[in-house]
C-alpha cells in the first residue's frame, strides 16, 4: 500500500435492519457529508481523492456504541469525518445513528481503526 494513499471509508451499523436502498441513502450521506468536512480540512487532500479514482471501501458495525467509539477515535485523531442521523422519516427512528463516513484522508490514518472491520 501506498503510505500516501487517500481513501474514504464509509462503516454502516448492521443492528437497524435497514432496507438495501436505505443503506444505500446512508452510505451517500455518510460519503457527501464527510467529503465536505475532508475539503474544509485540506483541499489538496481532497482533491487528489477526486482526481485518484474517489476509492471508497464500505465496512460494517453491530451496533451504534461501535459507530460513536469510532467517531470519537477519528474526532481525537483529527480526521475528517461525519456522523449520520436519520430524520427517521421511512424505515428507522428518528435520531438513528446509521453511518460514519471517514475521509477522504490518509489511508494509513484510517486503517488504524478500522482494519478488523469486516465489508458490507
Amino acid at each position: 500500500m501506498d503510505a500516501d494513499e487517500i481513501k474514504q471509508v464509509i462503516i454502516v451499523r448492521t443492528d437497524l435492519e435497514m432496507s438495501r436502498g436505505k443503506i444505500a441513502a446512508q452510505v451517500a450521506h455518510a460519503s457527501l457529508m464527510s467529503y465536505f468536512d475532508s475539503e474544509k480540512f485540506d483541499k489538496e487532500v481532497a482533491k487528489r481523492w477526486l482526481q485518484n479514482g474517489e476509492k471508497k471501501i464500505v465496512l460494517k458495525v453491530s451496533d451504534e456504541d461501535s459507530l460513536i467509539k469510532l467517531y470519537k477515535a477519528f474526532e481525537f485523531k483529527k480526521v475528517p469525518c461525519a456522523l449520520v442521523s436519520d430524520a427517521g422519516l421511512t424505515e428507522i427512528p428518528p435520531g438513528s445513528k446509521t453511518a460514519l463516513g471517514i475521509g477522504p484522508w490518509y489511508s494509513k490514518d484510517i486503517d488504524q481503526f478500522t482494519k478488523s472491520l469486516k465489508l458490507l
